[in-house]
């Protein structure tokens, strides 16, 4: 229920509805957005993975030459690969979902990006949270945590349900959200 008096606010004097602002969203009227974003969100993950693994392989093998050359002294810097790798993931996955194209390196080969619920591009913040969620419940639910996203409409995995972000095809957003030309 809504008022629209005369109480020059523009018509936005009385709200029932909470004030909460309904999905930016929607896979009935834009069901081109979710196609396909659960098999490319696989592949993407396994861009990724690539990506994230290839500096720490660097660095092993720098600590193992290393160690070489120091006649073993070198090799206690090996435990500081595992921190230094959760840093780096979270580094990497705040900075890229929290940049401007809101997207990992392969989520933007596999033309995929992170919304949150109501249409606002990622923050870095809410990109190394969204990374943490996904490594729990992964961890946790193994593989059965994809399972989630088969039986939503936005195919959504449990992480982001639970942070209020959604994962949508990039070059399709961007080409519903071109103006329309005009013909004089």
């Amino acid at each position: 229920m809504s008022y629209s008096g005369s109480d020059n606010t523009g018509g936005n004097g009385w709200r029932n509805d909470g004030g909460v602002a309904p999905h930016a969203f929607d896979p009935w009227l834009q069901p081109e957005l979710f196609r396909g974003v659960l098999t490319r969100r696989v592949i993407a993950f396994l861009i990724d993975l690539i990506v994230l693994s290839i500096p720490i392989v660097l660095a092993i093998l720098f600590i193992a030459v290393f160690g070489i050359v120091t006649l073993g002294l070198g090799w206690a810097l090996f435990f500081l690969v595992s921190p230094a790798s959760i840093i780096w993931a979270l580094v990497y996955y705040g900075a890229s979902l929290g940049g401007p194209h809101s997207a990992t390196l392969g989520m933007r080969v596999m033309d995929l990006e992170l919304r949150t619920w109501y249409g606002a591009p990622g923050y870095f913040v809410l990109g190394a949270t969204h990374a943490v969620l996904f490594w729990i419940s992964i961890s946790v639910l193994s593989p059965l945590v994809l399972l989630v996203g088969l039986f939503n409409g936005r195919r959504r995995l449990l992480h982001d349900i639970v942070l209020g972000t959604v994962i949508i095809n990039s070059s399709v957003r961007t080409q519903m959200a071109q103006p329309a030309a005009r013909t004089y």
